[in-house]
């Protein structure tokens, strides 16, 4: 099994977060695995996104990596950072030969056929599909699997607790990427604990 599998077959949903202030960092990645959800992808929309990934890192159980990764200046501030796996919202050449060089493993993103062929060329096999919803949601990935049925996907974009289930139900779909799991604003650990254990139930 590649390390990239491995990750996404962790638990069924893995958390996106967009992390704010560093300092909220470490108690949502304990409250997160406390719930039993351990991969965490910290997306790179923020300032402290990175000082948020050297936190999250040091929380026991936790396997943290970097999204919203979108060029090799990206991959390396976020392997620096200690990041555990990169996920990227579309995927380049230039990015995917950085992130297969690095050796880390590699989550890019795909919306289409011509995306998971640019992927296949570079000898890559596992996939984000995103925005998921806006993509044609379900029935879009399922046309995609029909003809890369070698392919395993992580859809993320608009995917919510109550439609996650239809995602995890494709053969294909590993797990689920979700921003449901940690509301806005001061992390209520109890409250994302309850969260995580609710997703983590889903596969």
């Amino acid at each position: 099994m590649k390390p990239i599998e491995t990750i996404m077959r962790t638990a069924p949903v893995i958390p996106v977060l967009v992390i704010e202030d560093v300092a909220h960092a470490r108690p949502v990645a304990e409250a997160l695995v406390a719930g039993g959800l351990k991969v965490l992808e910290v997306t790179l929309r923020t300032e402290c996104a990175l000082d948020a990934i050297r936190e999250m890192a040091k929380v026991e159980g936790a396997i943290v990596g970097a999204g919203t990764v979108l060029n090799p200046d990206d991959l390396k501030a976020a392997i620096d950072a200690g990041s555990q796996f990169i996920v990227s919202p579309g995927l380049t050449e230039n990015l995917g030969k950085a992130a297969i060089a690095s050796g880390i493993p590699f989550l890019p993103g795909t919306a289409n056929a011509g995306d998971v062929m640019r992927g296949l060329d570079l000898g890559l096999t596992h996939f984000k599909f995103f925005p998921a919803m806006a993509n044609g949601g379900t029935p879009a990935l399922k046309s995609l699997t029909a003809v890369f049925g070698n392919c395993r996907f992580c859809p993320t974009g608009g995917i919510t607790e109550a439609t996650a289930p239809d995602w995890l139900a494709i053969p294909q779909v590993l797990c689920v990427g979700g921003s449901w799991i940690v509301p806005k604003g001061t992390p209520d650990a109890a409250a994302i604990t309850a969260n995580a254990r609710a997703a983590a139930a889903l596969g």
